[in-house]
């Protein structure tokens, strides 16, 4: 309810908000994928997606507090790691580069925005307190406090230096 100022009772946050169903499946695949019941884990997630349209794969590590804003399309790829405190709004992709077994999906820090469409790939580290603005589509690296737009992404905003910049001046 914090997060999102259309939100007006808790009850409106628990039955009419996508993001709860899709993340307490989640929690709920994620516990049995962990314990080597990958096809009951899948088997929940495919359920949640069609009922939320967000797609989590059960081996994805959520982290606490993450806030999904009109989830439609949203999908997170099996490897992938999401930090605290992240935001994604409708359309996020967060997917897989090549067909490697081992680690092939994002690495999202805390505090991390990603906007509308945006779409990150690979085993690559999105930074804490980072932003990717809407229809992005990142390919490397996100450092932290930077902020990424345009395809291919690129640096439009560090305000990690700004903040060195102030205190040097």
């Amino acid at each position: 309810m914090d997060k999102d100022p259309a939100c007006k009772s808790m009850w409106e946050a628990m039955f009419c908000y996508p993001m709860v169903d899709a993340l307490l499946s989640h929690a709920r695949a994620h516990r049995l994928y962990l314990k080597g019941h990958t096809s009951l884990a899948r088997w929940i997630s495919h359920r949640s997606r069609r009922k939320t349209g967000i797609e989590i794969h059960p081996g994805a590590t959520i982290g606490e507090r993450l806030f999904i804003d009109h989830g439609m399309g949203i999908v997170i790829g099996e490897t992938a790691v999401i930090g605290d405190d992240v935001t994604i709004y409708h359309g996020v992709t967060l997917g897989g580069r090549g067909h490697s077994k081992t680690k092939r999906h994002p690495t999202v820090g805390d505090r991390v925005l990603l906007g509308a469409r945006a779409t990150v790939l690979g085993p690559i580290t999105i930074e804490d307190d980072a932003k990717v603005g809407a229809g992005a589509v990142v390919l490397d690296p996100v450092g932290k406090l930077e902020t990424v737009v345009g395809i291919p992404a690129k640096v439009v905003r560090d305000r990690h230096l700004e903040n060195l910049n102030k205190q040097t001046v």
